[in-house]
């Protein structure tokens, strides 16, 4: 049974062989006929496994990609103080006319706004550009920097409600570990470069041991390597009616990955959150684990040039709103 904690109306959705309740929407066009599958967070908060991601897209499109998402029914969206386009998503959620509530609103802490005061600060301030009170999760974008001071301050910010989840990005297996080991509250989910020709699986196998949820940034690679025509993706996706794109979500899903994927197309948004109608066999699942090169198709974080990469990041984008 669903019990009321909020004083709304309860609606029951489907998924895998279990049911949850989640707060109904208030208008019924949304998510009507839409199967919804969660992955439940150390917390026990349900984190939808797949959302709209912003990263690259400009302050002209945001509002309108944000709604649009919406409006397709993406109930879980990821942005971050350094893609800066905050207030836009604000504002295509605003648009979009749905309740806050039955939206998963996440976003990422950047270097140089880490240390105890200043992410107190930065927190504020992406409250007031998204348009809302609370945040569903928030994640320390990098490994870098004053971890620890902006890991206090995201402790507080949940014990005090204003977060519901807190986590780390990019964190690779010995940060996250000690990360987990050494604070008060564990980071709740790590969200990391996943896609099929770099598979994290040591990293995952590091995160399920440490009960830490596991998100995919770039699930499809951005494209390279000829990710969209790669004929062992191909071939399985024709075998199931679907596109390699829908191939590479259900793979992440079904392995209980968030997956963030992003487009700036309805009709792609569509595609991409129309993969829960079909399963991939263990044959299947085997085959794509196969493809893995165990090497990032960007760069890693974990090296003396990352370091270097990202303090001239922090250079170039400080100022910057």
């Amino acid at each position: 049974m669903c019990r009321n904690l909020t004083g709304s109306s309860y609606r029951i959705l489907l998924w895998g062989v279990r049911t949850a309740c989640v707060p109904a929407l208030n208008t019924d066009e949304f998510m009507e006929g839409k199967t919804v599958e969660y992955v439940k967070l150390a917390n026990s908060v349900e984190i939808p496994k797949i959302g709209y991601g912003v990263f690259q897209i400009s302050k002209d499109d945001a509002p309108r990609c944000v709604r649009e998402a919406i409006e397709t029914g993406y109930r879980h969206i990821d942005t971050a103080q350094s893609y800066f386009n905050e207030a836009e998503v604000g504002q295509g959620i605003k648009d979009s006319g749905i309740d806050r509530k039955d939206l998963f609103l996440t976003t990422k802490i950047w270097i140089s706004n880490y240390g105890y005061e200043n992410t107190l600060r930065s927190v504020d301030v992406s409250l007031k550009k998204l348009g809302t009170d609370y945040l569903d999760l928030v994640l320390l974008h990098q490994p870098f920097s004053d971890t620890y001071g902006a890991w206090r301050a995201l402790e507080k910010l949940y014990k005090d409600g204003v977060i519901r989840a807190i986590g780390v990005s990019n964190f690779y297996p010995d940060r996250l570990a000690d990360m987990v080991a050494f604070n008060e509250i564990a980071p709740m989910a790590d969200q990391v470069e996943t896609n099929p020709l770099n598979q994290q699986i040591e990293a995952r196998k590091n995160m399920v041991k440490r009960g830490v949820a596991q998100e995919a940034w770039a699930p499809f690679g951005e494209g390279m390597q000829n990710m969209f025509s790669n004929p062992t993706l191909a071939r399985i996706g024709e075998a199931h009616g679907k596109s390699v794109a829908q191939v590479i979500l259900r793979w992440l899903t079904q392995r209980d990955i968030v997956a963030l994927p992003k487009s700036t197309h309805k009709e792609r948004m569509e595609e991409n959150l129309n993969i829960f109608d079909f399963r991939l066999s263990d044959s299947e699942m085997a085959t794509i684990a196969g493809l893995d090169t165990k090497t990032s198709m960007f760069f890693r974080h974990d090296t003396p040039e990352a370091v270097d990469r990202f303090v001239g990041y922090v250079k170039e984008r400080a100022g910057r709103e």
